[in-house]
């Protein structure tokens, strides 16, 4: 109301620079916990920080790591049963040489079985894997070993009726790839059982074939290069190990249908190929993806579920596809997932 009296009011320049201009907005008000607010989906969350694909490292390709747990397994095999293998007739009995290949199939089915939790960093899953690996390694190892001796047998006699009488024959390398065949087969069964798949141990034993199959053709040729003895067994035997882990990582990867591959984070460069039905990621070390480094991660953050030709993604935790937060998400080929540092590409085959 106006005043009665005649006092006059003074403005000056401290109270004008006090004045807020129009338009200014007041500052939103700071969170008191300092954590960051995923939220909820259609509840305005806020998006991940982008995060730029990362150049993937070869020692993360299944083929090489494969391959170099193969040749490493076959050269302990060659190592343990070597002081006690005898050349010739007479060390038929000695179990150096009864010994031999079983001991070499036994440990390339270890190490091809463990190669990818090592990878992966995650030592439970590798130790798991290594208890389970072991006897199934020397009961596969010594059955394919008999198995693998009838049909070197039976290839010997049909080479020598057809006039074939020594090993530096081109057909008898032949004969001896179509036998160890069967070694490569048992690595590849074994990485299939522990990774709880039918389709991963076919694709494994198709891989392990091919590749035993190659080592086994060379292993002669090695052997007459070096002039026999226990040099050209670890060459060759070594050779046949990492043949047939190159080979289980190769035909895996091109018969692979559906697959996550990561972009960011400490394994890019690393595909997961989705064998399972459920797929479960998380901080936990014996998930199927574990997710190592990253505190924000929960034990089992999310599981990517396959049921026929529909794959969807389910969280636990904070997931985002392509930058915006879901709780359940179909996902389509190239869709971008990301879960906290962790970026992953889905991928599918595309049927003609």
């Amino acid at each position: 109301m106006p005043s009665d009296n005649n006092e006059t009011i003074k403005i000056t320049l401290d109270d004008l620079a006090n004045v807020p201009a129009q338009g200014e907005l007041a500052p939103a008000a700071a969170t008191t916990t300092g954590a960051r607010n995923y939220g909820s989906i259609g509840t305005g969350e806020e998006s991940p920080a982008a995060l730029g694909e990362e150049r993937g490292s070869i020692f993360l390709q299944g083929w090489f790591y494969l391959g170099i747990a193969g040749f490493l397994g076959a050269l302990a095999g060659w190592a343990i049963c070597e002081p006690a293998f005898v050349d010739g007739p007479s060390g038929g009995h000695r179990w150096g040489n009864i010994w031999l290949l079983p001991m070499v199939i036994t440990l390339v089915c270890v190490a091809c079985a463990i190669s990818e939790s090592i990878v992966e960093r995650s030592v439970r899953k590798a130790l798991i894997r290594s208890a389970l690996s072991l006897p199934l390694g020397v009961v596969l190892g010594f059955v394919f070993s008999f198995f693998a001796n009838i049909i070197f047998n039976i290839g010997i006699s049909i080479c020598v009726s057809g006039g074939v009488q020594t090993y530096r024959h081109p057909a008898f390398w032949i004969v001896r790839g179509f036998a160890w065949m069967i070694f490569g087969a048992a690595a590849g069964v074994v990485y299939g059982i522990l990774g709880q798949s039918s389709r991963k141990a076919l694709y494994g034993a198709l891989g392990g074939v091919i590749g035993a199959g190659i080592g086994g053709v060379i292993f002669d040729p090695i052997d007459m290069a070096l002039h026999g003895g226990g040099a050209s067994r670890a060459v060759g035997l070594s050779l046949l190990g990492m043949a047939a882990g190159v080979g289980m990582g190769l035909v895996e990867s091109a018969l692979k249908d559906r697959w996550l591959y990561v972009t960011a984070g400490p394994l890019a460069g690393k595909q997961f190929i989705l064998y399972k039905s459920s797929t479960v990621l998380g901080s936990a070390q014996q998930n199927d993806i574990y997710l190592f480094k990253d505190a924000n991660i929960l034990p089992q953050h999310a599981v990517v579920e396959i049921n026929g030709a529909r794959v969807q993604i389910r969280g636990a935790g904070p997931v985002f596809v392509g930058g915006s937060p879901v709780r359940l998400q179909v996902l389509q080929s190239g869709a971008i997932i990301q879960i906290g540092r962790y970026a992953f590409r889905y991928q599918e085959k595309h049927k003609k």
